[in-house]
């Protein structure tokens, strides 16, 4: 997504005037007179306040020493110089504090993620405005004109003008190569995203920036953080948990579904994955170990085994009831299985159809005609067949007694059919 006017950030009836960074990095560091007394070198601020950042602080080079020089030292910032607001200089050793980042060395030339957009971007130039009454980060050009803005010497860099930038608002930087250990800049806006996008972004990113992503993801939701290892590859699932203790990976896989925990089981090493599976809560461990029994390309390997299976007799008040207490995943929930007395499948009935009956309606009144079911040793042509003739989001699995053990959805079908590498959608990595 294209930024916004700046004017969102001030009430001028005009937006302010763009200052490009790459003016300001290099640029005269000049007293109250218009006297040089050295160089910036780059402009600090803090990434761990909403809004747009303030500039909080100049690292400069006066008379070959590097050092630090507040933001209330300083008068104003353009193309020509820094601007001192005192004649007298008051220099501090340079030393870089908790949530301080600098603009030019820690994210210019790095990649960001354009949180509206759910996509990787490059900061090509990093956009500066006066707003209320100070300079702040608005935002980010990653389009080609930055970059050769940079390229030109200076005086012709000015000519080129500031192309559509992204709005500061809707980019969450990457910050874990900053070198400072109590540096914990929080992702607010990856909140925002799907887990599927969040999968997305970890899978274009590189390892380091993959595994920042999936640090704040679980410092922020652990509960999210397994949703977001559920649409990851196989290959990057594997990546992210091989550095990570038995006890840290079956935190992560109890809290992912069945299938999907037992899917990545079946990648580690046997003995392995024996540690983590002891490590599971015992009810998860059962359900996990059942899946490892069957073979990934069949029924069985494709199934969940998180379903509803009421008795016949159930009302649709009772259904409806013990779909709010379960602990089932709401994709699963589409469809309820009916079973006779003797726990034999007896047919299926919407979700939809239960809550729009009458509340005494029975389930088998309001069942279905036939009882379509695979097999758990079913292929998957099988299993794709069955369910487009019976036009099924959800399909029962069971056993030899006819007693359902398991249920396939369609994005489990879905998933099977599509190519490897479907989900790193066109154009993630690179300009808007």
């Amino acid at each position: 997504m294209r930024a916004r006017s700046i004017c969102t950030v001030s009430a001028a009836a005009t937006a302010p005037a763009v200052l490009h960074l790459s003016l300001v990095v290099g640029a005269p560091l000049r007293d109250t007179d218009g006297e040089r007394l050295g160089r910036v070198e780059d402009l600090l601020v803090r990434l761990d306040d909403p809004g747009y950042p303030p500039i909080t602080g100049f690292l400069v080079l006066v008379a070959r020493r590097r050092s630090f020089l507040p933001a209330e030292l300083v008068e104003d910032i353009g193309p020509n110089g820094v601007v001192l607001r005192k004649a007298k200089l008051d220099l501090r050793r340079f030393e870089r504090r908790p949530g301080e980042v600098l603009l030019g060395h820690d994210v210019l030339d790095h990649q960001l993620i354009n949180v509206d957009g759910a996509r990787l971007v490059r900061a090509n130039e990093i956009e500066l405005a006066r707003v209320e009454g100070w300079w702040r980060v608005v935002g980010v050009d990653t389009g080609p004109r930055g970059g050769v803005r940079r390229l030109l010497p200076r005086p012709l860099g000015r000519r080129v003008a500031p192309g559509t930038f992204l709005d500061w608002a809707s980019i969450e930087p990457f910050v874990g190569h900053v070198p400072s250990v109590r540096l914990r800049v929080p992702h607010p806006k990856l909140a925002k995203l799907h887990p599927a996008q969040i999968a997305d972004l970890v899978e274009a990113a590189s390892h380091r920036e993959g595994e920042e992503i999936m640090q704040a993801v679980r410092g922020a939701d652990a509960e999210r953080e397994a949703d977001v290892f559920e649409e990851l590859d196989e290959q990057h699932q594997v990546e992210f948990i091989r550095e990570r203790a038995d006890a840290e990976v079956a935190a992560v896989i109890g809290r992912m579904a069945p299938d999907d925990a037992a899917d990545l089981l079946a990648e580690l090493e046997d003995e392995r994955r024996e540690r983590v599976l002891m490590a599971l809560p015992a009810a998860k461990r059962v359900k996990v170990r059942a899946l490892l029994g069957y073979d990934p390309a069949l029924a069985g390997g494709l199934m969940s085994t998180d379903f509803i299976c009421l008795y016949r007799h159930a009302t649709a008040a009772e259904a409806l009831e013990r779909v709010r207490r379960a602990d089932v995943p709401a994709e699963l929930l589409t469809t309820i299985f009916v079973m006779d007395s003797h726990r034999q499948l007896e047919g299926s009935v919407a979700l939809a159809t239960i809550v729009r009956a009458a509340p005494d309606a029975s389930l088998l009144e309001l069942a279905g005609p036939g009882r379509p079911s695979l097999r758990a040793d079913a292929d998957f042509e099988e299993v794709a067949r069955l369910m487009a003739d019976f036009n099924l989001t959800a399909a029962a699995v069971v056993d030899d007694d006819q007693q359902m053990i398991g249920v396939i959805t369609v994005d489990d079908v879905l998933e099977t059919m599509l190519p490897k590498g479907w989900r790193r959608r066109f154009g993630l990595l690179g300009d808007e």
